[in-house]
């Protein structure tokens, strides 16, 4: 991290250079966790837009087919 940068947390801000090193291996592992939730959201989106593909595709062959009574 850049001297003295800041960081904001619960509406406080603090000089990431005077945190503490277990502080800082703790902001360290938020922003590991943050970036692996991003991409978990980001396969989450495409699996979704594949599962709709699929939704799509079943809905055309059914189309096709007379309902069972």
């Amino acid at each position: 991290m850049a001297e003295g940068q800041t960081i904001d947390i619960d509406g406080k801000s603090y000089e990431v250079d005077k945190l503490s090193d277990e502080a800082k291996a703790q902001l360290g592992n938020i922003q590991v966790v943050d970036a692996e939730i991003q991409r978990l959201e980001q396969r989450k989106a495409i699996a979704q837009t594949a599962r709709n593909a699929y939704a799509r595709a079943l809905q055309e062959e059914l189309a096709k087919l007379e309902p069972a009574q």
